[in-house]
This record gives C-alpha cells, structure tokens and sequence, in this order.
C-alpha cells in the first residue's frame, strides 16, 4: 500500500463525478517519492524500444521472465485511482502519466493553456511520423485541461475533432496551446493547434461538458 494516506474516494453525491475537486489536484507532489519520474521514464523508454524490437527467442524469454518479475514487484504497491502519484505529480511530464505522450506545461490560465509536447518512439504511426491516434489523445488531454483551468471545474469530453494538417515528427519538442471559444451552461467550446515551429501540424475543436452533481 501506499505510504501516503488514503484518501477517501467520491461518494454518490460528490458533485465532480468521482473526479478529485480542482483545489485537490497537485498539492502533492512528492507523492510516490523522489525517483517516480525516473520510473517511469525508464517505462516510456521500454515502450520505445518494444515498439521497433525484433528479438530472437532467446532475448523475448529474458525479457519476458524479467518483466514477469518486475509486475509481480510491482503488485505489491498498486493503489486505488485516487491514490495514483498521476493526480499530483505536475512537476513531471504529462503529470507522470505513462498513457499520455509526454508534456511540459508552460503556462494555463483562464486565457488558455500553452504546453510542449513530444512524441516519441512508441508513438509511431508510420515513416517516421506521429500515429494520429496519439496526436488526438494528447488534444484531448490539454484541452481537458483548458477547459478545467477556465472554468475551474472538471469536464467530460463531448466530441473531439482533429484536422491534420501535415506530418507530425517523433522525437522533436512540438507547440501546443489550447483555448476556449465559448462557455454558456455546462458547454465548454476549445480550440487547439500543435506546430512545429512555424508549420502547422494539426489543429482540434472540441466540446466539453461540465458534470452535473453526482454525475459520472
């Protein structure tokens, strides 16, 4: 279990909808420990080299008999969701979150959200450049965000949109920011685009929803 208390997770009432309240997010982030962002940056570089090995038998038995070992290791300190180091750990790309292509926020207000991102290896689709997939994974997290930080509120996605524009490199720090359009009720119009450089990569719209009380 995790060193750090638990806390308790939302009641059927809880008006964010099982999510942590805003004023909760990050107020940790030493939560598991001063070499977390080293694990899991050691993950992401196993994602990279899995995602282009070719191992012969010999390799893909070790590999397999050592990851065997390092999951049942790891069983052990497996925590709930609302214990994950992920809701705290901003000082680490992407939140320390291994399912995101890694960012760096440099700024979000209520004006939007500016971030570098990079996608790497593991996220290949093909000839070198970004899979779409992931591309649209990343908008959906920074706009998320956008949407959080304006309204101070958390929200479901409604729909995405992405336009690619051209290719996406793997490898290279991108330019994302994020913004909203427009918010009447509980919808929350945002925009984003992604450049590298000056060339435009792909740009997203979307729509999110702020969550009724008690609502998943």
């Amino acid at each position: 279990m995790s060193e750090h208390q638990a806390e308790a997770p939302p009641s059927q009432e809880h008006h964010e909808g099982g999510f942590r309240p805003i004023e909760r997010l990050a107020r940790d982030t030493t939560v598991g420990g001063p070499h977390y962002g080293e694990l899991i940056e050691q993950m992401r570089g196993l994602m990279d080299r899995v995602r282009l090995a070719r191992p012969t038998d010999e390799v893909a038995l070790e590999a397999i008999n050592t990851l065997k070992q390092l999951n049942d290791r790891l069983d052990e300190v497996v925590v709930g969701e609302w214990e994950a180091p992920t809701w705290h750990r901003v000082d680490l790309p992407a939140r320390g979150n291994i399912t995101l292509p890694p960012f760096e926020v440099d700024s979000a207000d209520r004006d939007g959200v500016r971030a570098r991102i990079t996608f790497r290896t593991f996220h290949l689709g093909g000839n070198s450049a970004a899979h779409g997939g992931h591309i649209a994974l990343g908008f959906d997290d920074l706009l998320g965000m956008t949407a959080a930080v304006h309204t101070r509120a958390v929200t479901r996605t409604a729909f995405l949109h992405v336009d690619y524009r051209s290719i996406t490199p793997l490898n290279t720090e991108l330019q994302v920011h994020g913004w909203v359009e427009k918010w009447e009720g509980r919808k929350v119009s945002v925009r984003a685009t992604l450049h590298d450089g000056d060339r435009l990569c792909a740009e997203a719209h979307g729509l999110f929803l702020l969550l009724k009380p008690g609502q998943q």
